[in-house]
């Protein structure tokens, strides 16, 4: 059994994955909200690194990858060593994620090598939350009734509320793992109201929103002002720097 693997689904995948790659398996680890308990995580998000990724390795990792992934598991993520260094000023907001919760399955720690700026996460927070604003005004205009318009900011909201992982980091805070609960400290952290925020996870799973057209159109103009509003906190730190 691979020391401290307590899912035998991981535990598994970690042994075929070292049959497969050999010397070129550098480390094996899970992160994400499943990293706290393996047992108790229906999914698992895993990051593969080895020591080079060409055809050859990729084609090593066929078999286990696809018996993976017909499980219901998400699709491992690899990176080669060389890459996880190299790649920190493009992709601060994932590495921090995985920085934030992980826990390594096999090898040592990846995350040992990686220097992430917060110039770069800055960049690319703001990018992340200006894009996804833009979208939410766009998919505005299709959404006719108040139960499509409900869906739209449940389904928006759990995307911003992981951008919001990073905008607490930027202000020296420790972000927490659950969606609600980042949303919730980032209000906090930047004097939003976070009224908005709470009725919109209060809606979500809910066949029908039980909303009128002015009641969501108005929960939808609070909304999209208190994300404005976070995009200039952000946006701030660097006129501040």
């Amino acid at each position: 059994m691979t020391d401290g693997i307590k899912s035998k689904k991981l535990e598994r995948f970690v042994s075929e994955l070292k049959a497969a790659h050999g010397d070129n398996l550098s480390s094996v680890t899970l992160y994400g909200s499943s990293a706290h308990d393996e047992r108790d995580a229906a999914k698992h998000d895993v990051l593969i690194v080895l020591r080079r990724v060409d055809l050859e390795a990729l084609r090593q990792a066929i078999q286990p990858v696809r018996d993976w992934t017909r499980g219901g598991q998400p699709m491992p993520v690899y990176f080669s060593q060389d890459e996880l260094q190299r790649a920190a000023d493009v992709f601060p907001i994932e590495f921090l994620q995985m920085e934030h919760a992980r826990k390594v399955l096999y090898g040592p720690d990846p995350f040992e090598i990686v220097e992430i700026s917060n110039a770069n996460l800055r960049h690319q927070t703001e990018y992340e939350l200006r894009t996804k604003c833009l979208q939410l005004r766009r998919l505005y205009f299709s959404s006719s009734s108040p139960d499509q318009l409900a869906k739209l900011m449940t389904d928006s909201l759990s995307s911003f509320a992981a951008l919001f992982r990073a905008v607490l980091i930027l202000h020296g805070a420790s972000p927490p793992l659950g969606k609600r609960e980042a949303v919730q400290a980032t209000a906090r952290v930047l004097g939003l109201d976070p009224a908005p925020f709470n009725q919109i996870f209060e809606l979500a799973g809910k066949k029908n929103s039980k909303l009128v057209q002015v009641q969501a159109e108005n929960l939808f103009g609070s909304y999209l002002a208190e994300i404005q509003r976070v995009i200039d906190a952000v946006d701030q730190i660097e006129q501040n720097n």
